[in-house]
């Protein structure tokens, strides 16, 4: 008999565990009383809600349970706890419902790492400014190609037309994307302003001394607001493009406005985080958009975009953002990277023969543009994993 048989731990004590005491279960509470809500709002740590039965809005913060999970507007969540949206109350967020979309982009084509711009949006809206500052297609192509990759229908919106020379072809961008199924919307200053005070900044083309947005085209405006209406739209653009002048508009909100650096020719960053609004019910008993169609038309004005990654698309479904030469590829060899006719790629063959209009030449250009940048980051990937580079 060991002489270690004879001792009897009764009374020992185990020291509790530091980091909880309790039982640890895989089964999670169902909160089969949590109330839905839109995100419509992230500030540090601090979610903001709109519940979908009353349109009630709510602060929340995230259960310890999605602590590792990205939380962006546009999300319907799980709220308990306290939902009454009073001031000095939160609520919890337990869970996020499962999303129909997902719009992301990367810092640039070498980042891994994605970032989540919006969820659970059906449209995108492609803001660009014609002039002031100017336009780039290749900012254009590349939402394009995200909003393809998310399965969301795109929306081309050229601001400041009343500063081009051709204000029915603003910066030649309809003629660019005729060959495209792009749904396109011209919008301009109407010529009045709204007046503030004299010592106030004022926005291009806003009058002297003017604190408030210049007065839209109305026509423009709604045709915007019948497109958008029913929808869940994300607004993206450079900032000073005019994206938060066109969201007061839609949504007789009073979001902060800037204009562009003289130096740079850059706008200056003035929101500084996203936020989804309702659309304002509209003034004409004619329209259809009324306070029900209203509240539940959405747009998710986010902040100036800078650069728009696309490393976490595959390069194969680069060309389907390509509707005027994704025909042409049926004649490419098999595999086809499209990078010139030695390899085999139809494209040339097709942009020369005017299937893909008069701007052929530099659409082809702009994928091959893309398809170049993706393949060099994955092989940049490819050799960090390997050890091959720093």
């Amino acid at each position: 008999m060991s002489r270690w048989d004879s001792w009897d731990e009764s009374r020992a004590r185990v020291r509790p565990n530091k980091k909880g005491s309790r039982p640890r279960t895989k089964e999670k509470p169902e909160h089969a009383d949590a109330e839905l809500g839109r995100i419509v709002q992230v500030d540090r740590g601090r979610y903001t809600a709109a519940l979908v039965d009353s349109g009630q809005v709510v602060t929340a913060v995230r259960a310890k349970a999605l602590r590792r999970t990205p939380v962006v507007p546009g999300d319907v969540v799980a709220l308990v706890g306290d939902t009454s949206g009073e001031e000095g109350t939160l609520a919890r967020l337990v869970r996020i419902e499962e999303r129909s979309t997902l719009l992301r982009r990367s810092a640039d084509d070498s980042d891994d790492a994605e970032r989540v711009v919006v969820a659970n949006t059906d449209q995108l809206l492609i803001v660009v400014a014609a002039a002031d500052p100017a336009p780039r297609t290749g900012f254009i192509d590349r939402a394009l190609v995200a909003a393809y990759d998310a399965d969301i229908v795109p929306i081309l919106l050229i601001t400041k037309a009343d500063l081009a020379e051709d204000p029915e072809d603003p910066a030649g961008l309809v003629s660019h994307y005729a060959e495209l199924s792009l749904t396109t919307v011209i919008s301009g200053h109407a010529g009045t302003e709204v007046g503030g005070g004299a010592d106030a900044e004022r926005t291009p083309g806003s009058a002297p001394g003017s604190t408030r947005d210049p007065v839209l085209d109305p026509a423009a405006v709604a045709r915007l607001r019948s497109l958008l209406a029913g929808h869940v739209t994300a607004m993206i653009g450079h900032s000073g493009v005019g994206k938060s002048t066109m969201v007061n508009a839609l949504t007789g909100a009073d979001r902060a406005t800037g204009g562009v650096n003289a130096v740079t020719g850059r706008g200056r960053h003035t929101s500084s985080s996203a936020v989804a609004l309702t659309l304002e019910p509209s003034e004409d008993p004619t329209s259809p958009l009324g306070d029900q169609d209203a509240q539940e038309s959405w747009i998710v004005d986010t902040p100036g975009i800078r650069s728009f990654g696309l490393a976490h698309v595959d390069p194969d479904d680069v060309l389907a953002a390509f509707e005027d030469l994704v025909e042409g590829s049926v004649d490419c060899e098999p595999g086809c990277a499209h990078a010139s006719p030695e390899g085999g790629c139809a494209l040339d063959a097709w942009v020369q023969a005017g299937h893909a209009g008069a701007h052929g030449p530099a659409r082809l250009a702009s994928l091959r543009g893309l398809l170049a940048s993706l393949a060099g980051s994955a092989e940049e990937q490819e050799e960090k994993r390997l050890g091959l580079s720093p």
